[in-house]
């Protein structure tokens, strides 16, 4: 599966769309992670607890958004955007979406 974040794939054109895909995701950290990223935002700099949770939320995201689009019979995705935002204090919602396309190379 192709995914791309451009409306076109160069050497490739667009012979049908199917529709939108997406896939979601919503993660918290443990209490121990919460605990661990809570002393570290004290001293400041990178919370690492947070920039892996957030990575992996990412990626189950993004395989979501593809075995979505496969259903739909597609093999690739153009326009492909991520969203978050958080639910409460302790939880994020990582989208992947985009545009469900099935692409053939240009001769």
């Amino acid at each position: 599966m192709l995914v791309v974040t451009t409306e076109n794939v160069p050497g490739y054109r667009v012979t049908a769309i199917k529709g939108q895909c997406f896939g979601v995701v919503v993660r918290s950290r443990g209490l121990a992670g919460n605990l661990a990223a809570g002393l570290r935002s004290i001293f400041g700099g990178e919370i690492k607890e947070y920039t892996s949770l957030l990575e992996e939320a990412r990626r189950h995201a993004v395989d979501r958004m593809v075995a979505n689009a496969q259903a739909m019979g597609a093999n690739a995705i153009v326009m492909m955007r991520f969203d978050s935002s958080e639910i409460g204090q302790t939880m994020s919602e990582i989208v992947a979406y985009g545009t469900a396309a099935t692409i053939v190379p240009v001769e």
